[in-house]
This record gives C-alpha cells, structure tokens and sequence, in this order.
C-alpha cells in the first residue's frame, strides 16, 4: 500500500505546529549537567526534568520532522523514509497533546509516555538504511557517492539528533530506578573503567566471529584496569563493539587459509589530562580507498562506524581511523575526560 501524503495522514493544524516548534532553537546539556542533576533526584528535580523534556523533546522532534519532508534526491518519498516522518510526527503529537506537567503523579505519566516514544523509535536506524537504499536502486548509476554529500550530511545530523532524544529520555527514565547500581547517575557510571567496557566488548564481539566463522582472534587488552572516569557505559560498549567486530572480520578472513599464526587484535586504553584515548590495532590487511569505504557506508551499507563516530562526538570526542593497506587498522577513539562540552545540535 502506498504510503499516505503528509496532509492525508496529519491534520494541518498539527503540521503547522510542526513548523512553529521545529523554529525554535534547541537547548544542549553537557555530561557535567546531567550527572550533578541527576545526582538527586528528588521528585523536584524530576518534575523540573519532566517539564524541560516536555519542550525540549517537541523541539527537537519537530525539527528532524521537518528536515526529513525535504530530502534531495527524492529520498523523502521513499517508503521506508515516510514510515520514520510518521513516528516522529505521532510522537511530537503525543507530547504536544500531554498537558503541562504540575505534579508527581503527572510526571510519572509523562515518563510512561516518553519510554513509549523511545520503543516507537527503536528501528529508525536499520528503517533509515533500508530508504538510503531504496534510493540507490532508484537512482542512476552514473551518479558516485561524491554526489550523495548531501545525504551524508542529513544522516550526521539526523543520528546525532537522535542520540541525543534517546540520552535525554533514557536519563530521565533511569532516574526513577528506586535501586541504582552504585556509582551510577542514570545512564551515566561515575566511575566506568574503560579497560571493564573493552573487555565486555571483546567478549561480545569474538563470540559474534566464533558464530560466523568457527574461530576467533585473541584480544590484548593494554591499560589499567583501576582507572576510572565518568562516561556513559552503554555509549562506549557499542563504539568498542563496532571497532572490534570490524578488526576481527578482518583479520579471520585475512589469515583463515594461511599457515601463519593469526595475530591477535590489540586495545590500548591511554588515560590523558583531558582526554582518554582507546586504540584498536589490527593487522587484518587495512582498508582499501579508506574515504571511498566510508561514505559508501554513510550511504547505506552499513551503519557502525559513522554511528560510532556520532557517539564519540555526542559527548565531545572523535573517532579516527588510520588505515595501512596491505598491513591493518588503527582506530583511535578519543573520549572527552572532563565531559563540559555541550550537545552539538544539528
């Protein structure tokens, strides 16, 4: 069935509160703000954190609404692309609909409501993908990924946005755990220890290859285990994870038939004055056309890595990846230790 226009499915009484919304600007929180808010969270402060998620979430939702009715290359009118369009209008309509929050009981509704909006938009990412590619098949051929900018640009922007939706409900929703684990302000661990995450990540991540291929490479794990900074665990699971899984492929498919002894995949975790930097080193034979394979994976192939980079770069970081054809992989993953910088809003 063909997917409904925008004024078939929406009132224009809700598209053009879209539009009003969708102007406003957007308000960034650092890490710093969320774990010394978090730290107590008394009913005040949740009900103050539900009031500022009841604007905050509509703007942000409205604009990514927007920005995705006006996509080049007609990939606004993909299928899979009007689906996402659809939940991030029935979710701003669910928030604009819920009236102001003045109580307890009130917020805890609200908070109900929004981990409903963060369930509705679990498959944006693979949903956004599937569009991506349902335009490639549409478009001609003689056209290079050097064309599609554009796109990569939206997608940048359209993840990071997502990022942030998902950590702002995420925090709020872990707030209410009446057990916390200890050291933990929501979502963020005041005291993760960076070689822990890789270590779990690794483990994660060999048994993905042992599934595929029937054998693993070893992971050295380099660092000290008792250094600790504030992150948030889950973030910095999923870059590791990422980087690991891409290393491992590479190194099994390069030494799978080969006599030599396959070389295990190495994690260096540094921890500087400001920031904390991870290394991920392979000898899986590097990549071939390194700019050439990373847009070509903004462009639909595969998510992983410009995702990574996103997460990396959510809390003031980077992911660099230095590629030796022909020898390996060196992915650098640079965390910020201090955590001031604020959200970049796209």
């Amino acid at each position: 069935m063909a997917a409904k226009s925008l004024y078939e499915s929406f009132s224009k009484s809700l598209i053009d509160e879209v539009r009003r919304w969708g102007a406003m600007k957007p308000t960034g929180v650092s890490l710093r703000y969320m774990m010394e808010f978090g730290s107590k969270p008394t009913p005040k402060n949740l009900l103050i954190s539900a009031q500022f998620l009841h604007k905050e979430l509509a703007i942000r939702i409205a604009r990514r609404a927007i920005e995705l009715e006006s996509l080049p290359y007609g990939l606004s009118e993909k299928p899979a692309v009007l689906k996402v369009r659809d939940w991030y209008l029935d979710s701003f309509r669910d928030l604009r609909s819920f009236s102001e929050i003045k109580d307890t009981n009130h917020e805890l509704k609200f908070t109900q409501m929004i981990k409903m909006i963060k369930v509705r938009h679990n498959n944006v990412v693979p949903t956004m993908a599937l569009g991506v590619q349902q335009l490639k098949k549409s478009l001609d051929p003689k056209i290079g990924y050097g064309d599609l900018d554009e796109i990569q640009q939206f997608l940048d922007r359209f993840y990071m946005s997502r990022i942030g939706i998902r950590m702002l409900i995420g925090q709020h929703v872990a707030l209410h755990d009446p057990n916390p684990l200890p050291d933990c302000v929501g979502y963020i661990h005041t005291k993760m220890s960076p070689v822990d995450v890789a270590r779990t990540a690794s483990e994660d991540a060999r048994a993905i290859c042992l599934r595929e291929y029937g054998s693993a490479p070893d992971v050295n794990i380099y660092g000290d285990p008792n250094f600790t900074f504030p992150y948030v665990p889950t973030h910095l699971h999923l870059m590791v994870f990422e980087l690991l899984k891409n290393s491992l492929r590479a190194v099994q498919e390069r030494f799978m038939d080969s006599d030599k002894v396959t070389p295990p995949v190495r994690i260096i975790v540094a921890d500087g004055i400001d920031d904390v930097t991870i290394k991920v080193s392979d000898e899986g034979g590097g990549i071939p056309n390194l700019r050439t394979a990373n847009m070509a994976t903004m462009a639909g192939y595969g998510y992983g890595l410009p995702i990574s980079r996103l997460y990396a770069r959510y809390f003031g970081g980077d992911l660099q990846i230095i590629s030796m054809e022909g020898y390996g992989t060196d992915a650098y993953l640079h965390l910020s230790r201090l955590g001031d910088s604020q959200e970049p809003l796209p």
